[in-house]
């Protein structure tokens, strides 16, 4: 039985990711900060598959080794691991940002990433030709907006790492992809303003958005392609998403 590792699985992507690979018989290695809803979506999931869930921040390094290094010899190797924990904040201009946002932004974003993929990367090797890496970038990688600062900033390093992977990578058979979708109606919004209600509904208002089912089922693609397919970056915007015009400063 193929054997998917999800961080952040408490919300959004990481949910409906752990969802989406149940319903296709998936061992599932769930971890999130928030241990009530683990909860919940372990009584939701185990009669489906085997469910592990580990109560884990991601930016604590030794707590991430101890809890790869532990696992059950059922969830072992890992066909796939799903780096999704991650988020934004402080969609201010950068001048009127509190520095410990930048920090959090960092430790979780960039920090969290490489400690997860460091303590998987033997697993996934174990695991051999058919594995996969899939690391949630987003569209902020690539292309800058106002008040993205540290967090596309952290973004474009998810890309740079996955591509830098493949290198290093190359030759054990472990596919990686830096997955990058545009607006999404998650938490997400939520999260970055710090529980404005109001400005995360006046996002998604009068649009069509993703939703987190239509990016697990772009993760679910990816970690069951051909052993011999590696797809690198994958950017994905709903239709009624695209790029602006250069900003223009005038007298």
């Amino acid at each position: 039985m193929p054997v998917v590792l999800i961080t952040g699985a408490t919300s959004g992507f990481g949910r409906a990711a752990a969802k989406r690979f149940a319903q296709a018989g998936w061992s599932l290695i769930l971890t999130g900060r928030r241990a009530e809803r683990l909860a919940e979506l372990e009584t939701e999931l185990k009669e489906q598959v085997p469910v592990l869930t580990i109560k884990l921040d991601v930016r604590d390094a030794a707590a991430v080794s101890q809890a790869l290094a532990e696992l059950p010899q059922e969830f072992k190797p890992l066909t796939c691991l799903i780096n999704n924990a991650g988020l934004a904040l402080a969609p201010e201009p950068a001048h009127k940002v509190d520095l410990k946002d930048w920090h959090t932004m960092i430790d979780t974003n960039i920090t969290g990433l490489v400690n997860v993929t460091h303590a998987a990367l033997p697993l996934l090797i174990e695991a051999g030709a058919g594995a996969s890496m899939i690391n949630l970038g987003s569209v902020a990688g690539q292309w800058p907006y106002p008040g993205s600062h540290v967090y596309g900033a952290s973004k474009a390093f998810v890309e740079q790492f996955s591509y830098n992977l493949r290198c290093d990578l190359q030759g054990t058979g472990v596919r990686v992809t830096d997955l990058a979708p545009g607006m999404a109606e998650t938490e997400f919004t939520l999260v970055r303003t710090k529980g404005d209600q109001a400005a995360s509904e006046a996002l998604y208002r009068g649009t069509t958005p993703l939703q987190a089912e239509d990016i697990a089922e772009q993760l679910f693609y990816l970690a069951t392609l051909p052993d011999h397919i590696n797809i690198n970056r994958l950017e994905v915007m709903c239709t009624r998403q695209a790029w602006a015009p250069f900003a223009i400063d005038r007298d």
